[in-house]
């Protein structure tokens, strides 16, 4: 959404409202919103057949507020931001309310309001014992790590040559690759045996055999094997049930595999999730995900538990299935939640790729990587150790120990050469590599799965999408000469300071255009690769000129947009129907928005002239410092690190693995306060205030560097008690008892939780907005016992109430406000009279489950 300020345009000689009389929707209903309209605006006369965003200089934080006016006043229907857009005068959306309302009464059995979530306050002892059992966990893995570890080094220590050393290192990197990938098998089917669809507390002894499960799976080397044959194998040595010929690409691991079924010949896009699992008012709850022979699932999407896709049927990109959606066999749905539509998804031709392709293709994979990667790792690692004096002469039983005179210039010299040897040779072969193979794998044309140009496209997609380079120059204007390098064509830039953000992604860099004065916020996704499950196909992805792109958009080759469009946070980008050009777009599916009003104006003196160039030039030495700094803090940590390290290499003929188990502990710990001491630093140890501002404003400057600060590390805390610690040191308000199972908050501090919130995988608090040269920020609040869904996205100036909940992949808007133990849902979310979808009474029917069993081997 634009941004644009909250001041009005007021008409003294106007009386308060002014009416039809004659409108469809009566005079009562528009008085009363007409009245309601006039106190947000302050304003004196408020038409009712004046637009509200090119009449009255409203904007969509004060029409969320007006909504959420008008559902607090007793007597009148409840208006959505939706409604508001596609009827933007009062005497239109009362007529369209008043139509809708009996109408729904008329035909629609009205559920009982639900229930609000029982009190389910988690004991504080079962929080505390599990917070430490996931410590020792953490704690022993180390240890056996460290003990494998030494182990291994002692015994590939003692070979005589490089041929020796290279057999060494197969045997015991094969060995251990084969122990990680078995270990989670066995603890699943011994801790767990077979999931079934339940509901259990968490941090209660269930949850903890879960949770063990879940950390096994997340930190398995097969993760990294998606898109091969080898991972469907292993998901169904997990017991999932799945049929012959499915390619699986997204990286997001299903849990509760034995709850999944997918039937034979169905591709699943990257950036899925299909977890088989949910978090829901304090409880685990499980349930069945079934996907049909033939389905196509796109990217961007979220299959909740209790859904169905039956044969054939395809769920396009940013779309969601809530609890109790069923897609029958055929039909193509897409939007959040998905409705039927007539788009088709799968635009790629099929190829010839049998069962002996795959075999080939999978076993080709893991002789590779047991044969080349592995020892040429371990090995790697060996001959550092040996071959550099700095940790050769440690390891040496006669070296007596070394003083920190000699430590600190030897880890000075070796996280010098490792940390800008990665930055200068990673660069070189971005800019190079793609270009090479772009000349074997051409665009436009039909190739099978699982050959060699399958390969090297896979290599291509991962060697360019390392997060480092991004981060590194994003929200700059270097950013725009990086994905130049790597291949972006971007011939006809205009630069702003901030064409893109830190996060883009992309299937190649080679197909990429963006037109002149298009700015990108994060999480920008080109698909430029169209895939079924025996063929790809490379094309290009065009995005016009003068466009702004929102957060988290999923932008296919084909995309329906054209010239000077704004694309909303979370926006389904069209792949049908004519040209969008000059308006804006919002909500999964799209509807139109407009594009800007007057009040996007107020900054537009600092784009343009001397002004402009001088802000510009100024913007531009403070991010090379901005730059700079995270530079010399990213290497600082890799300083730290490696000193560290050879201080254990020192210890190790004292204390053995356990040096090494040590050395682990003391990394995640060290990290963890580095990074989050660097942010408060950095922030002064001062909360964020609500601002609006230009780019071109110093203040922004400086939030963007905020925004570099690493915060990789929170991971590894998802799902445990240590989440909301790390938070709260963040400067979050986060209350007791929140579960967080992955969610991510743009501004810590502007972010109040309440206690016994549950916060899902994927979901977002994002308290700020960056549109079209103008940057806005402001608080979001989560009351007692809240729950945000599996990808679910909240705005800045948001409230929910206690116990309210937001459905999977929804997108609550900017200035909502939910009450009290209602349920939302939707992009843009909208409230839910029956929350039975979100509060688990749907099942999926029996025969679009048999469907998708009888293609599953």
């Amino acid at each position: 959404m634009v941004e644009q300020s909250s001041e009005v345009v007021s008409e003294p000689d106007e009386p308060a409202v002014t009416l039809t009389g004659t409108g469809p929707g009566g005079p009562e209903t528009e008085r009363r919103l007409a009245q309601a309209l006039a106190g947000l605006l302050e304003a004196e006369s408020v038409p009712v057949d004046a637009h509200f965003f090119a009449d009255l200089g409203a904007n969509s934080l004060v029409m969320a507020q007006f909504c959420a006016r008008i559902r607090k006043t007793a007597g009148l229907p409840s208006p959505s931001m939706r409604d508001v857009y596609r009827h933007p005068t009062i005497q239109s959306l009362a007529a369209a309310l008043e139509e809708t309302a009996p109408a729904a009464l008329a035909h629609s059995p009205q559920p009982p309001a639900p229930a609000p979530p029982p009190n389910r306050r988690v004991n504080r002892h079962s929080h505390l014992l599990c917070g430490t059992f996931q410590l020792l966990v953490f704690l022993v893995s180390s240890l056996a790590s460290g003990y494998v570890t030494a182990a291994g080094y002692e015994w590939i220590a003692t070979g005589k040559g490089l041929a020796d050393v290279y057999l060494r290192s197969l045997l015991f990197g094969s060995g251990v690759f084969v122990a990680l990938c078995a270990f989670p098998v066995a603890a699943k089917w011994v801790l767990v045996g077979r999931w079934r669809p339940r509901e259990f507390p968490v941090w209660g002894p269930t949850y903890l055999r879960f949770w063990l499960v879940k950390v096994l799976l997340h930190a398995n080397p097969m993760v990294f094997l998606t898109g091969t044959p080898l991972y469907v194998l292993y998901l169904r040595a997990l017991g999932a049930r799945i049929g012959k010929g499915v390619t699986i690409l997204s990286h997001s691991v299903p849990v509760c595999t034995d709850l999944l079924t997918i039937g034979e010949g169905t591709v699943i896009r990257k950036d899925s999730f299909f977890l088989c699992y949910r978090a829901y008012a304090g409880h685990i709850q499980t349930g069945r995900v079934t996907i049909g022979a033939n389905a196509f699932v796109g990217e961007k999407t979220v299959l909740d538990i209790d859904t169905s896709l039956g044969r054939g049927a395809q769920l396009g990109h940013a779309s969601a299935l809530h609890r109790g959606q069923a897609v029958p066999d055929g039909e193509h749905w897409h939007g959040s939640p998905a409705e039927p539509t007539g788009t088709e998804y799968i635009r790629v031709a099929p190829a010839s790729c049998g069962t002996l392709r795959r075999a080939w293709f999978g076993l080709g994979t893991l002789l590779q990587l047991i044969f080349l990667y592995i020892p040429l790792v371990i090995g790697g690692v060996y001959m550092l150790f040996t071959e550099v004096p700095a940790i050769g002469k440690r390891l040496d039983p006669t070296t007596v120990a070394l003083g920190w005179s000699q430590l600190l210039p030897d880890a000075l010299l070796l996280s010098l050469a490792l940390f800008f040897g990665f930055v200068v040779l990673g660069l070189a072969a971005l800019c190079t590599l793609p270009r090479l193979v772009g000349l074997v794998v051409r665009p436009d044309r039909v190739y099978p799965l699982y050959g060699l140009h399958y390969a090297l496209h896979r290599a291509t997609a991962r060697m360019t999408n390392v997060k480092f380079f991004a981060w590194l120059f994003g929200d700059s204007s270097y950013i725009v000469g990086y994905l130049r390098g790597i291949g972006y064509d971007l011939s006809q830039v205009e630069q702003t300071g901030s064409n893109f953000g830190s996060e883009v992604q992309h299937e190649t860099p080679l197909l990429v255009t963006v037109g002149s004065g298009t700015m990108v916020a994060d999480g920008l996704s080109v698909l430029n690769a169209d895939f079924s499950s025996t063929s790809f196909r490379l094309s290009r992805a065009s995005i016009g000129a003068h466009n702004f792109l929102g957060n988290n958009i999923a932008y296919p080759a084909g995309g329906r947009t054209g010239e000077n469009c704004l694309l909303a946070t979370k926006v389904m980008v069209p792949l049908d129907g004519e040209i969008r050009e000059g308006v804006g777009l919002l909500g999964s599916p799209c509807f139109e928005i407009p594009r800007s009003v007057d009040r996007d104006t107020r900054f537009d003196h600092l784009r343009t002239g001397d002004t402009f160039h001088r802000r510009l030039a100024a913007k531009n030495r403070y991010n090379l410092r901005s730059m700079a700094l995270m530079l010399g803090v990213r290497w600082l940590h890799t300083f730290a690190l490696t000193l560290f390290g050879l201080a254990s290499v020192d210890l190790y003929g004292v204390a053995g693995h356990m040096v090494i188990a040590g050395y682990l502990a003391l990394t995640l710990a060290f990290s963890t306060a580095y990074f989050i001491l660097l942010e408060r630093c950095l922030a002064r140890f001062r909360p964020l205030r609500p601002r609006l501002c230009s780019i071109y404003d110093p203040y922004f400057w400086w939030h963007e560097r905020l925004w570099k600060v690493p915060d990789h590390f929170l991971e590894i805390f998802n799902g445990t008690p240590f989440k909301s610690l790390v938070w709260r040191l963040l400067g979050v308000r986060i209350g007791r008892r929140v579960f967080d199972d992955g969610c991510y908050l743009t501004e810590r501090t502007l972010a109040t939780i309440g206690d016994d919130c549950t916060l899902n995988a994927g979901s977002k608090i994002q308290c700020h907005s960056q549109e079209d040269g103008t940057f806005k920020s402001d608080v979001t609040t989560l009351g007692r016992g809240c729950t945000l869904g599996v990808g679910a996205h909240v705005h800045y100036g948001v409230t929910m109430g206690d116990g309210s909940v937001l459905a999977p992949d929804s997108f609550l808007m900017k200035g909502e406000e939910v009450p009290a133990d209602a349920r939302w849902g939707g992009n843009p979310a909208v409230d839910v009279p029956d929350g039975s979808r979100f509060a688990g009474v749907g099942r999926i029917t029996p025969a679009a489950a048999d469907a998708a069993t009888a293609t599953a081997s």
